[in-house]
This record gives structure tokens, sequence and C-alpha cells, in this order.
């Protein structure tokens, strides 16, 4: 018997990065990508072969924005649970975000949750510090930990964190500047939207659309016009999380066009949702920022296709139905499911609805969110040495979106009863098959990444 000399061969496969489409086979050994060749022609023995006929292979795809609740609120979800349904879906590697409990804010806090995270993920994951009133001391020592970089919180969210006060959050971005990471923040203006949750309570509104209202875009444009301003004065590298809106997505090219390093993303329920669906979703749809009027999911999918939004991520936030439902929409909690299903969704509603190429949903979900966390090109690439994490798609797999087979430990989703077309059918991290046609193989193994230094960084 033949001694095998790699650990996977990927064969038969059509693969697809951002600038390209071809066909070819792929050899993985020590967790990393080892050939790249024309189909049949490895002259190699592996240990394991996916055979990927009538399949793409795409890069692994990175979801930058989940919340694993774990340490703290683990009814909710953990990172067993959240990374299973991760991969379920096709994800390769996910980034965590701070607000648990403990916060993840000082370097032990981080050391914390990696302890926790790495004994039982199936994916593997990067971890974001936080960036509070009291903790700016932290910032540098907290990279030094491993973060990949930060979040603020400028409005009211779930966990109720409050932002520094500006003088304290120019310190922070200067700090931030220092170790060359990138932080991100929940724009939203707190001022505006706390008057006009106000105004709307003193009138007697209950009413789910009360909640998009309040919070009006202009909050959202608000918000990243003054961290433009501060970045562009501390020379930060800065990214919007969970961006909502056409207007957000305009002064965003503003500070752009000033210089500002400025990154974001936007998710499958600001891309195809509307908030019309509040009307008969009520509750479910909550969401901090909102879904936005129509138009301007519009305006976020042409984004994606033209790289203006960096990257898709979901802001995967479950919590029980108890928590979500309720007709009195002050009383119910912001976020929903969805780090199992947005390759589903954005395989259905913008790549085989003709509005997205697969090039350009690679650079959406793998290149851009590795580039924006400087984890490029050891993530998010199809290329020699970067780490073996593909995410294979079958573009013609049907299905119904089904909360009850959903695979998180708490899966209540505005998009249950969706019927789709085109599905992930295997997750392979570093090599090892973590998924494959809805089964989860093996076991965890998912490791922490931290950011790529050096030339290679510096290439992206």
């Amino acid at each position: 018997m033949t001694t095998p000399n790699v650990d996977l061969i990927v064969k038969n496969g059509t693969v697809v990065t951002s600038d390209a489409t071809f066909a070819a086979d792929l050899a993985i050994d020590g967790g990393q990508i080892v050939a790249i060749a024309q189909p049949g022609d490895l002259s190699l023995e592996a240990a394991e072969v996916y055979d990927a006929a009538g399949r793409y292979v795409l890069p692994g795809v990175i979801d930058g924005h989940v919340h694993f609740r774990e340490p703290g609120l683990e009814y909710k979800e953990d990172f067993g649970t959240g990374s299973r349904a991760a991969v379920m879906g096709g994800v390769t590697v996910v980034l965590d975000m701070p607000n648990t409990k403990p916060p993840t804010d000082t370097p032990e806090h981080v050391e914390l949750k990696r302890r926790l995270a790495g004994e039982k993920s199936w994916c593997d994951f990067g971890i974001l510090g936080l960036l509070v009133q009291e903790n700016v001391d932290q910032i540098q020592p907290m990279a030094r930990a491993g973060v990949v970089g930060y979040k603020c919180f400028l409005g009211e969210t779930v966990g109720a964190i409050p932002a520094p006060d500006d003088g304290m959050l120019l310190d922070g971005l200067r700090e931030v500047a220092a170790t060359g990471l990138r932080i991100g923040f929940h724009a939203e203006n707190n001022d505006i939207m706390q008057h006009l949750i106000r105004k709307a309570k003193a009138s007697g509104r209950s009413d789910a659309l009360a909640h998009v209202d309040t919070r009006p875009a202009l909050a959202e444009v608000e918000s990243i016009q003054r961290m433009g301003l501060f970045a562009r004065h501390t020379g930060t590298k800065i990214h919007i999380f969970h961006l909502s809106s056409r207007d957000g997505l305009e002064m965003i090219d503003e500070w752009r066009a000033k210089g500002v390093d400025i990154t974001t993303e936007t998710g499958a329920h600001y891309s195809f949702l509307t908030s019309e669906g509040m009307r008969t979703l009520g509750s479910m749809l909550r969401m901090n920022p909102p879904v936005r009027e129509p138009g301007h999911g519009d305006a976020l999918v042409a984004g994606l296709t033209d790289g203006r939004v960096n990257g898709v991520a979901t802001d995967h936030s479950p919590h029980t139905k108890e928590e979500k439902l309720n007709d009195d929409i002050w009383k119910a909690i912001s976020g929903f499911a969805g780090v199992e299903i947005s390759v589903r969704l954005f395989l259905t509603y913008a790549v085989n609805a003709g509005r997205m190429s697969l090039q350009q949903f690679v650079r959406a979900t793998s290149e851009g969110p590795a580039k924006t966390w400087s984890l490029y090109p050891r993530k998010g690439a199809i290329r020699l040495g970067s780490d073996g994490d593909l995410t294979i798609v079958d573009l013609d797999k049907e299905g119904v979106i089904r909360e009850a087979e959903l695979h998180g430990k708490n899966n209540p989703t505005p998009f249950d009863g969706h019927k789709t077309r085109g599905q992930a059918v295997a997750t392979i991290v570093r090599g090892r098959i973590v998924m494959r046609d809805g089964e989860l193989v093996g076991s965890p193994s998912g490791r922490v990444v931290t950011p790529v230094a050096g030339p290679a960084a510096a290439e992206a």
C-alpha cells in the first residue's frame, strides 16, 4: 500500500477566486495548500480524496461578525453550537464580538475566550477586543494577546455597553493606530436614537415599525461621518459594522476620497429584506441597526459587487424565543441567527439571481474579510502556502430554510421558510473536512487566528 504524502486532495472541481475561475486539483498537507494543478496532473497520494466534480471550490468563507455568547451568555449560544452552525453553512473562520460577560476588554479576558473557544470550536476563530471609557490602557496589551482588531459601540444595543466620550475615544484611536490593527464601530448616534425613542413611547407607539422610525439612517450616517473625521486625524484604520443604508455607504465613499482607510460590511437581512417585513414578521426582524426601507438593500448589493462594501458578515446574534418575540417592540430584543444561512441566501438572491458573479461573491465572503482584518493571504485565498480552508458549493442544490433544522442553540430567523438554490456541500478547515453533504465530520479542531505580519500582509 502506498504511503500518503499529503493529507487531502480535492479533485475535479472548478476553483473560483476573486479574479479567476478554472478547473484544478488541490493538494493540502499540514494544514496548507501545497499544490494547485491541472485536473489529473497531481502525482501525489492522499490520505483522503474529495471529488468536487460539478461543484465550485471557493476559498473558505469568513464571517467577520458573530456573537457566540461565550463566556457568560451560553444559554443563548456557545462556541460549540455556534461554530457547528458555521461549518454547516460553509463558514471556515468567524470573528467573535466582545460584548460577552465578562467583556473582551483585557488581555486576560482575551485569553479566557481563546481557551474556551479552542476547546470546542469546529472552525477557526478570531477575537475582537473592546474599546470603552475605562480600558484605553489595555488596547496595546490586547494586541499582544492576539486580537485581530477592536470594536467600539457608539449607540445603545444588546449588552448596554456605553460609548466612550469623544476625548477618550480619540485617545483610544491613537492607541489602536499604534498597534497597526483596525477598529470597527457599531455606528449609530445614540442621542438621535434616544430622543426619537422617548418621543415614540410618549405618543404610545409600541408597534414594530417604531423600531425602524426611531433609528433612522441619519443616526448611522452621523456616526460614520464623525468616525471618519477622527480616523483622519489619528491615522487609524476603521471599519463600519453591519452597514444598513445607502446613505451610510455614500459617507464611507466621502472619507475614502479623503484618504481614510475605512472598510465596511453588510449582511443578508439588509441586502434582501426591507422594513416592510416588520409588518408581518414583527419583532422577529428587530435588529440594530434596523432593516431599512426599500432601495437601501439594492444599493448595498451593488456595493458588494463593485467592492465598495468589503464583505458579507451576518451579525449572528441568537436569543431565546422568549427574549425575541413580543408584540411590544420595546420589550423584544434585537438580533437573530444568521451564520448558517448566509451563504445559501447570497447564492440564491445574488449569485443565482444574476446580481453578483461567483468571483464577486468570493471577494465579499473570503478575500474581502481576510484583507479587512489582516488575515490575508493566510486566509481568504487559494494559493500555495495559504491555509487549506475551502467552501465547496453546489449552485443547483435546492432547499428550504427551516429554523428547526438549523444547528445553533437558538435559531429564530426572519428567513424561516425561504426557498433557496445554492448551498455549501462541504466545509474544509486547514485540510480537515468538517462538513460533508450536510453532516458533521470528525471532531472540533478550530484554532485562533491572529493578524498576518510582514510582507504578506503588506501585499494585501
